[in-house]
C-alpha cells in the first residue's frame, strides 16, 4: 500500500504498515500488534507529542543510564521493529549492552530479532541462548542473560509488561519504563515511567544523555528531584487538560 505523505495519518499508518510487515516475516506476534493499538489511543490522547512531564521522566532515565555500572536496554519485538536505530544510537552514547526479551518468545522470532538489530547497528545484542531466570517469573519472559539482564543495575524497559517490570525490581534493579499508558502496571511499578511514544523517548533520553555527560552535580540533581508518583499525576492532569481542549 502506498501511503501519501499528504495524508494527515501518514506516520499513524506508516509505523502500523511496518508491524504488519513484521508480523508476516515472523518478527512480531499478533499480539504485539494488538499492544500497539493500545498505546497508539495513548498517543492520540497526548496530542501525539511528547508532553513535558515525559520530558522530565527522560531525563531521569538518562541519570539513571549514565551512572549506572552496568545499564541493559531491554528489547522486545515492537521495540525492535519500531526503534531497532534508536536503540543503537542510545546503547552506544550511554554506553549499554542490548538484550532481546519476548513474552511470545519462540527461538526463530529471538533471532530473528537479534539479526534486525544488528543490521541496525546495535553491537552483539544478547537473547539468544539465555543462562539465567528471573525469580518471581513463570513465562518465558523470565529467561535472560547473565551478562546482560540478569546483573545490570539499571534497566530500560519499552512497552514492557507491568509482571516483569515489578520482578526486576525486586531483584533491585532500577527499571526506566517507556510506556503509553499512565495508568499501566508498568508505570507504577517502575523506577522511572516515560509516558510517551517509544521512538520519541529514546531520541529524548539520548539526547539527554549526550548532554548530562560529565556533570556530575546535575546528574545528581536530576535524580534527587525526580518523583514517579508526582510525575504520573501531573501526565494525568496534563490528559485531562488535553481532553477539555478537545471539547471546545
Amino acid at each position: 500500500m502506498t501511503i501519501p505523505r499528504s495524508h494527515p495519518r501518514y506516520r499513524s499508518l506508516k509505523t502500523r504498515e511496518a508491524l504488519v510487515e513484521a508480523h508476516r516475516d515472523g518478527r512480531l506476534s499478533l499480539e504485539g500488534l494488538i499492544a500497539h493499538g493500545r498505546g497508539e489511543a495513548f498517543n492520540y490522547l497526548l496530542g501525539e507529542e511528547t508532553a513535558a512531564p515525559a520530558l522530565v521522566a527522560e531525563k531521569a532515565a538518562a541519570a539513571y543510564l549514565l551512572t549506572a555500572k552496568r545499564p541493559v536496554l531491554s528489547v522486545n519485538g515492537n521495540t525492535a521493529v519500531l526503534a531497532a536505530k534508536e536503540i543503537a544510537a542510545l546503547a552506544k552514547a550511554i554506553p549499554a549492552r542490548v538484550e532481546v526479551n519476548l513474552f511470545h518468545r519462540t527461538e526463530k522470532r529471538v533471532a530473528l530479532l537479534v539479526r534486525h538489530l544488528r543490521q541496525s547497528g546495535v553491537v552483539a545484542p544478547l537473547g539468544l541462548r539465555p543462562d539465567a531466570r528471573i525469580p518471581g517469573l513463570e513465562s518465558a519472559r523470565s529467561k535472560c542473560s547473565r551478562s546482560g539482564i540478569f546483573t545490570a543495575d539499571v534497566v530500560l524497559v519499552p512497552l514492557e509488561d507491568g509482571d516483569r517490570a515489578a520482578a526486576l525490581v525486586k531483584m533491585g534493579k532500577k527499571v526506566l519504563a517507556i510506556d503509553l499508558n499512565p495508568l499501566s502496571r508498568t508505570s507504577r511499578t517502575s523506577t522511572v515511567a516515560v509516558t510517551d511514544e517509544v521512538v520519541r523517548a529514546l531520541v529524548n533520553i539520548e539526547r539527554f544523555v549526550r548532554q548530562l555527560r560529565g556533570r556530575d552535580r546535575e546528574l545528581a540533581r536530576v535524580l534527587k528531584a525526580y518523583d514517579r508518583s508526582r510525575n504520573l499525576v501531573a501526565v494525568h492532569r496534563f490528559l485531562v487538560w488535553r481532553l477539555g481542549q478537545l471539547r471546545e
